[in-house]
């Protein structure tokens, strides 16, 4: 069982190739578009939107009059999908984070190491 609910219930059957999200609204439907990195010669698309209908709600305005304002809300599974994505591009964000981190610490650890050989090599010469 996939551990992104609402991404699954949504057809999407490789969370691991996303690569980012755009939202957006026109009238009454969110439109969420998911853009994957697919691997040379796939068939698959390398982008799918996804529409939501928003929820219409009736909010009191000013109790004294009662007046009434109609609201529209996300749905609570784009809100979901939205929350798994996050998880998704911070976890990719996070692990790019580490490999940068240990890139620069080998290449910090390579300096240290060639500027000691420099120094025993300058202490050879002196022998």
């Amino acid at each position: 069982m996939s551990k992104f609910k609402a991404l699954t219930a949504m057809g999407v059957q490789h969370p691991e190739e996303i690569e980012r999200y755009a939202l957006y609204t026109v009238e009454t439907t969110d439109i969420l578009r998911i853009i994957y990195k697919r691997k040379k010669g796939s068939i698959l698309p390398v982008s799918r939107k996804y529409k939501f209908e928003r929820i219409k709600k009736t909010t009191m305005v000013d109790s004294g009059t009662r007046q009434a304002a109609i609201v529209y809300e996300s749905a609570p599974e784009f809100r979901h999908a939205i929350a798994e994505l996050d998880q998704i591009i911070d976890a990719k964000a996070a692990k790019q984070d580490s490999r940068s981190l240990i890139a620069d610490e080998v290449r910090l650890l390579e300096e240290d190491v060639a500027s000691r050989i420099d120094y025993i090599k300058s202490l050879i010469e002196k022998i």
